[in-house]
């Protein structure tokens, strides 16, 4: 009737994950970082110290940071403390009360705490799109790639993703970022999901892979998500509808990626043409290469 503590496992390397059928690449500009179920009621089945949820945990602190700084929205789900029975439904024949029982459990684990500009979903069944406006706010914001992490892999995990394909969304599940009762049910929702319904990848490709906005393809791309129509790379991006948020995003993810650039070197060359001319010799100098 309720969870059981969970024993201690490793997570998958990147060599043990399985072939998936499909070969999407993930664009920063269009995807979205759920942080699935990471609530101390949940987490606190695996104990303080196992090794699973520490790394699990370490990992998705690392892709936030890293992923917000290119610009990636960040989507939490988190169940209520306190649920009546119509709300959770047969969820009480397979896991009793859960948090109702202990509802100052509900939180988000301190290290993975939402910053401001986050998006805290309450979460009502197995998939994060259940009763939340999850696909709409997709949706609006021209986002179709979900990135997922979180607990627990084999149930709302596994169960999001394929939700999110089944609405035309193209789930990612972030093997070392996710964990679960067991090794065997965490390698089982990665090999369902890479069969029938999405990619799984190791969160070192994502944390080593360098910015889109390292390429002038790239940075053409991230822009047109903001602009109202598509400029030549010689237009003034400003009379396209760039603003400055948009402007700051950009300078950001050349930060994350560690090159260096200004505000106000932007705005005065606001063209696709213009800023690669400030950026292309700063990739050289920090030995980086352009694409």
């Amino acid at each position: 009737m309720t969870i059981r503590s969970i024993a201690p496992y490793a997570l998958p390397t990147a060599a043990e994950l399985p072939q998936d059928k499909v070969s999407w690449n993930i664009d920063p500009a269009r995807a979205v970082l759920l942080i699935h179920d990471m609530q101390d009621y949940f987490v606190g089945f695996y104990g303080a110290a196992n090794p699973a949820i520490v790394s699990c945990i370490d990992r998705i602190v690392r892709l936030k940071r890293h992923l917000k700084a290119l610009g990636v929205p960040v989507v939490y789900t988190a169940q209520p403390p306190v649920q009546s029975d119509a709300d959770r439904g047969l969820l009480n024949d397979l896991w009793g009360p859960g948090l109702t029982a202990k509802p100052d459990l509900a939180g988000i684990v301190a290290p993975l705490a939402p910053d401001a500009d986050d998006r805290v979903l309450t979460k009502w069944r197995y998939s994060a799109f259940f009763r939340a406006p999850l696909a709409e706010m997709m949706a609006e914001a021209g986002r179709d790639q979900l990135l997922i992490c979180g607990i627990y892999a084999h149930i709302g995990v596994m169960q999001t993703a394929l939700d999110a394909f089944m609405r035309g969304i193209k789930p990612f599940l972030i093997a070392d970022a996710i964990a679960d009762f067991s090794r065997e049910d965490h390698m089982m929702a990665l090999r369902y999901v890479a069969r029938n319904a999405g990619r799984t990848i190791h969160s070192d490709s994502l944390l080593a892979a360098p910015a889109a906005v390292l390429s002038k393809d790239g940075l053409r791309r991230i822009l047109l998500a903001s602009l109202d129509e598509v400029p030549g790379d010689d237009d003034n991006l400003m009379d396209f509808g760039l603003d400055s948020i948009a402007v700051m995003q950009v300078v950001d993810r050349w930060k994350a990626a560690g090159v260096e650039v200004g505000f106000a070197e932007l705005a005065a060359q606001p063209s696709i043409n213009g800023w690669w001319a400030l950026i292309e010799p700063r990739l050289a100098a920090s030995g980086r290469v352009a694409a």
